[in-house]
């Protein structure tokens, strides 16, 4: 038996790698359902000030493909607040390299209000989409 119902867990997911797919098989294992939101194109605009290289309803379609994704939304807000108005879930899964971060901690304390845990999970080093932009721009 899973320690959690519904889990979700959020990211742009653009240049899908296997960080990406760590972290979605690792949420999965500690939940029965793991609904993903995937950040719409005008979201990763206005929060990271970078244009995606695959728009987002492919981004939504590779990240529906994975056996362990049971839901796929389109997401325009980082609120996780929002979010859980809109869908139900009793845990939110995030990489770890995001601990210490303000906005997270925020969070963590926002949702124990709600009686929603947030599980850090391990990040996957020496990969991320930035660092497969700086490389494909070197070839």
């Amino acid at each position: 038996m899973k320690k959690y119902k519904i889990g979700y867990t959020q990211g742009t997911f653009d240049l899908f790698h296997v960080g990406h797919l760590n972290l979605l098989n690792h949420a999965k294992e500690q939940c029965d359902y793991l609904i993903v939101g995937v950040n719409s194109d005008r979201l990763v605009k206005e929060y990271k000030n970078k244009q995606v290289v695959i728009v987002e309803q492919e981004r939504a379609r590779i990240v529906e493909a994975i056996k362990s994704v049971d839901k796929v939304i389109l997401v325009d807000t980082l609120d996780k607040i929002e979010i859980a108005k809109i869908i139900d879930f009793n845990v939110i899964f995030i990489g770890d390299d995001w601990v210490n971060n303000e906005r997270w901690i925020k969070t963590v304390e926002e949702m124990k209000n709600l009686k929603i845990d947030v599980v850090f999970l391990p990040h996957t080093d020496g990969i991320s989409s930035t660092d497969i932009r700086t490389k494909i721009k070197t070839i």
